[in-house]
């Protein structure tokens, strides 16, 4: 690097689908800060609490550094030589649909192509599918049947020039933060606009909402089908736009006759007078965006809710308009990427599926005779088929199944018991990486090299920071030996991802003529000096237009066969597994604010796991109460798939009757808390897409007789725990326990000073469960232990995390006494980004201070990203 790129280098974040710029600051060859880009335009400067900690995941901890077959290093040539002849001894015996690709958002766009190349363009499966099954499928489909591609018409510009904006089934406080605080600043600059937030949760994105629809889960459809029939009835409808550019209106219409009001207020329990508020607004308002996500996607019946939200723009023409349009918002940094090359097991590549022309089209091109003549097993299907032994090896790459999938102790049976599982990936432990029976050390984010395309078709560049740590290496160089020790060499002469690159810009544009929405031949001819310096640009990129494209079909000409938009006939109905008397309870699930899918990355974080620590069930004060439950109890949630043990915490911002449990925690973090345990395998038939919003569940009390914090250096055995959870801490982890055998306890002490030149100290108080125990060596605390009956009776785990930092003996008869001797004890961190924990704001809301304005003055918190301010204003309204 010259001294101007080794002072800063640009960057795109890895989480979510944004796709914020980030700039790294340099000291030396080491990554001194990590900050926002105020030059791209996604973010502008802006990070979340997730992508300002990105340096705080760069080292080698946990890290997978070396290729392993069978648990025993090996040497990178020995790996390709066992995955390339365990794949091809597979396909002689049982043939191409025998082997399978699970891939990932988390991949960049370069390692998607060439997998997707070897296995549809080589191989002849179409069994590549992706993650983005599991959260974008149905958005896919929807987009498909109305406008012919896969193309979302918005920019985030939109976002700002709308004057309602609709956010329905997300909760982009906590999952898109850089996005909704443009929503935020917008809202403010322009009080008129206004925001509706449909969502059977009261979530922090209500924040900013003027209406609030706690619709019934599942009910989304009854909505808008009603909306549509609300605006034809009242000659709401661009008649125009639906004349002269789209077609199916009369069917449309016809499929929703019987939803008048009675019967959406009976589906979706809404008030009357809410509904009708909402319906007006959207009538009346031609800069509309309708801005959804999971909450609409992953459902059994998610592709026809996202196509009854787009009938809604079609009868209105507010498509392609600034301000306007149905924005599916991406759950991934990456999910878009995939989905331009063939990531899914429906797409064949760049766009193109499994007709005739564009076999012959894809073959010619990439020069096989052996191109997959159909569609390949969706993500459900797939591992379905590993279980049922249909499927005898399978690669899975930057992703964890065992954890994200449904029915996931299914899951992980299947890949227990297949013959060959090679699994690509970055850390040394995670659920999936204990099934495998090959290991490749890939390069994460900040050794990684190429591109991302975000939720505005932004394409973007992703620059290595950092050498690869030792012998990991980039994904699709991996693909490529494999493919070339395989016998496709000459097809796979790749030396560097910008090879890659104008190798699928070129296939995008390959007898195009304006017939794909996917185009970015613009970008073929780019050197390696340009592709370095790639500035960030939306698609299509092409001779028509070479600096990008902001808003899809302006002109009004889709890209379906007659160039008119699609209206698509939507019959609503309610989730197929209803609650039961057996199962009275109904389980939504999804992400928190300061966790990342399964938290292998963030997980590393200590801070990022000082908001919520540990797994949890969000349950309405009133269902606690019939259930004799007290906020902080632990419960086991029981479904007709499985179960799993976990605290309760008290919100009333639930709907009575629905729960809420995040998706993050593993066995790698705590013992029981996958919720994909609890997820049934039921799929939307047109995407493949799984109903992880929706289960049926009851919950009860576990018996606890003693909860016990710990401090260790290291990880710590936990036979006779009923529940655990382990955090990151400095100097080691601290674990939440709680057990029925009290004994347990006792044999955790003896674990904890087991080594020589331990010395402890201990107390044991009047009352029974109360003890205290510390463990030293060499005048440094190693290990301590707080135990009682109840929960509440244990220290403060922020004071906990400090005793590492006491090293005085003077201090240990105070340690032993469980109190704080420390007068900066903030308590539950608020604040991520600059670490302000719910005391210290407390004591600034006693001292005067009255919004959170003058919070953030004080204590700098809610300036960053922002994503604390709905509970600082909570705390502020009830200061406790």
């Amino acid at each position: 690097m010259n001294s101007i790129a080794q002072a800063c280098k640009s960057t795109t974040c890895p989480y979510c689908g944004v796709g914020c710029g980030v700039e790294a600051r340099y000291e030396g060859a080491s990554v001194s800060a990590i900050g926002g880009a105020k030059d791209h335009p996604a973010n502008f400067g802006r990070l979340c609490v997730k992508g300002s900690a990105l340096g705080e995941t760069l080292g080698r901890d946990g890290r997978l550094l070396h290729p392993l077959v069978g648990g025993r290093r090996v040497s990178w040539e020995t790996a390709i030589d066992e995955v390339a002849g365990g794949f091809l001894t597979t396909i002689r015996e049982h043939g191409p649909g025998a082997v399978a690709f699970y891939l990932s958002g988390q991949l960049l766009t370069e390692d998607y192509y060439v997998a997707n190349k070897l296995m549809k363009g080589f191989i002849g499966s179409g069994n590549v599918d992706t993650n983005s099954r599991l959260c974008m499928a149905s958005a896919v489909v929807g987009y498909q049947r109305a406008f012919g591609a896969d193309a979302v018409p918005c920019s985030y510009e939109d976002l700002e020039l709308c004057d309602l904006l609709v956010l329905v089934g997300s909760n982009a406080a906590w999952t898109h933060p850089v996005l909704y605080q443009r929503m935020v600043a917008a809202r403010q600059a322009r009080p008129d606009l206004k925001v509706v937030v449909i969502d059977p949760r009261a979530t922090a994105s209500c924040d900013i909402a003027d209406l609030h629809l706690a619709l019934r889960p599942g009910s989304d459809g009854f909505l808008f089908n009603g909306l549509l029939k609300y605006l034809a009835d009242g000659g709401y409808q661009d008649t125009a736009f639906v004349a002269n550019h789209s077609e199916g209106v009369t069917a449309a219409l016809q499929a929703v006759a019987n939803c008048d009001l009675d019967n959406v207020l009976t589906a979706t329990g809404l008030p009357r007078k809410d509904l009708l508020q909402f319906y007006s607004w959207f009538a009346l308002t031609p800069r509309t965006i309708s801005f959804y996500s999971q909450g609409v996607n992953q459902s059994a019946t998610g592709s026809d809710k996202c196509n009854a939200i787009i009938n809604c723009h079609l009868l209105t023409g507010r498509v392609g308009l600034p301000g306007a349009g149905p924005f599916s918002i991406t759950g991934q940094p990456n999910a878009m990427g995939g989905r331009e090359v063939g990531g899914l097991a429906t797409q064949l590549a760049s766009h193109m599926g499994f007709t005739p022309d564009n076999i012959d089209r894809v073959s010619r091109f990439w020069g096989s005779d052996n191109v997959a003549r159909g569609p390949g097993l969706k993500a459900v299907d797939l591992f379905e088929a590993i279980a049922a032994g249909r499927i005898k090896a399978v690669w899975i790459m930057a992703t964890n199944p065992v954890v994200s999938l449904p029915r996931s102790d299914r899951i992980r049976e299947a890949l227990k018991n297949c013959p060959l599982v090679v699994v690509s990936d970055c850390v040394a432990r995670s659920d999936t990486l204990d099934c495998a029976d090959i290991l490749l050390p890939a390069t994460p984010w900040g050794e990684k090299d190429g591109t991302v395309t975000n939720s505005e078709r932004r394409i973007s560049r992703q620059r290595a920071l950092m050498p690869p740590a030792g012998e990991a290496r980039p994904d699709w160089e991996i693909l490529c030996d494999v493919a070339r020790k395989m016998g496709f060499g000459d097809a796979f002469r790749f030396h560097s991802p910008r090879d890659v690159f104008v190798e699928h810009a070129a296939l995008s544009g390959f007898e195009n003529h304006g017939r794909r929405a996917f185009d970015i031949s613009g970008l073929a001819g780019l050197t390696e000096a340009e592709y370095e310096a790639l500035p960030p640009l939306q698609w299509p990129v092409n001779a028509d237009h070479p600096q990008g494209t902001a808003r899809l079909y302006a002109d009004r000409r889709f890209h379906t066969g007659s160039g008119r938009a699609c209206f698509v006939p939507v019959t609503a109905s309610l989730p197929a597994n209803p609650a039961t008397v057996s199962h009275p309870l109904l389980l939504n699930t999804g992400r928190i604010r300061d966790q990342w899918h399964t938290m292998t990355r963030t997980g590393l974080v200590p801070r990022l796991l000082a908001h919520i620590e540990g797994p949890l069930l969000d349950m309405h004060p009133l269902d606690m109460a019939a259930r004799s439950l007290e906020d902080g109890d632990l419960v086991r949630v029981e479904s007709s798939q499985g179960s799993m043990v976990l605290p309760v915490r008290a919100v009333p911002g639930m709907n009575p009757g629905g729960v809420f449990a995040p998706m993050h925690w593993s066995d790698c973090f705590t013992g029981d808390g996958r919720v994909g345990k609890l997820i049934a395998s039921n799929v939307d038939p047109f995407s493949g897409q799984p109903e992880s919003k929706f289960a049926a569940v009851q919950v009860g009390a576990v018996p606890v007789a003693v909860w016990v914090l710990v401090f260790s250096e290291r990880e710590l055995p936990l036979e006779g725990f009923t529940y655990w959870h382990r955090v990151p801490v400095l100097g080691g982890c601290r674990y939440l326990l709680a057990t029925a055998e009290a004994a347990a306890v006792e044999r955790l002490q003896i674990e904890l000073a087991r080594e020589d030149g331990s010395a402890v100290l201990s107390f044991n108080d009047s009352q029974p469960g109360h003890n205290r125990y510390l463990v030293y060596r060499q005048d440094k605390l190693a290990a301590a232990l707080f135990s009682s009956p109840s929960r509440f009776g244990l220290p403060d785990s922020d004071w906990v995390d400090a005793l590492s930092r006491q090293t005085d003996a003077e201090h240990r008869w105070g340690l032993l006494s469980g109190k704080s001797l420390a007068s900066d004890n903030r308590g539950r961190l608020i604040c991520s980004c600059f670490e302000v924990g719910e005391r210290q704001i407390l004591a600034a809301i006693a001292d005067g201070a009255r919004d959170h304005q003058a919070l953030g003055a004080r204590l700098h918190c809610g300036t960053n990203c922002g994503s604390c301010i709905p509970e600082l204003k909570q705390l502020l309204a009830n200061p406790r």
